[in-house]
């Protein structure tokens, strides 16, 4: 699985108006219908109210390739655009044997 934090960066409230123009508008309920979406999710920061936080996860790059290569990019594109919002991005791949026994005592489930 692959996972990317996008930050979106803007002015004015607007990272935020842009998620949730996101949501609203049925772009989030499309790309989490897409084929390998495991996550697609909006958090906001508490320290800074003008960017939001996606986290974007995959089964696999091909998810990912087939994402950006499907219109559902230009709808983004589009809201990015009308925000103006800037970009951050981190990109982490999962460990397949997950996470040692010593850091799993840290664990509450």
């Amino acid at each position: 699985m692959i996972t990317v934090n996008l930050y979106y960066t803007g002015e004015n409230g607007a990272a935020r108006a842009f998620a949730e123009e996101m949501v609203r508008s049925g772009v989030v309920a499309d790309i989490r219908a897409e084929d390998g979406n495991c996550r697609y999710a909006y958090f906001f920061p508490m320290d800074d109210p003008e960017t939001v936080l996606l986290i974007d996860q995959w089964r696999d790059q091909a998810a990912i390739d087939a994402h950006h290569a499907s219109p559902m990019m230009a709808k983004i594109a589009a809201l990015r655009e009308k925000y103006d919002l800037h970009m951050k991005a981190e990109r982490f791949v999962n460990d397949e044997d997950g996470l040692p026994d010593k850091d799993l005592r840290f664990i509450k489930r």
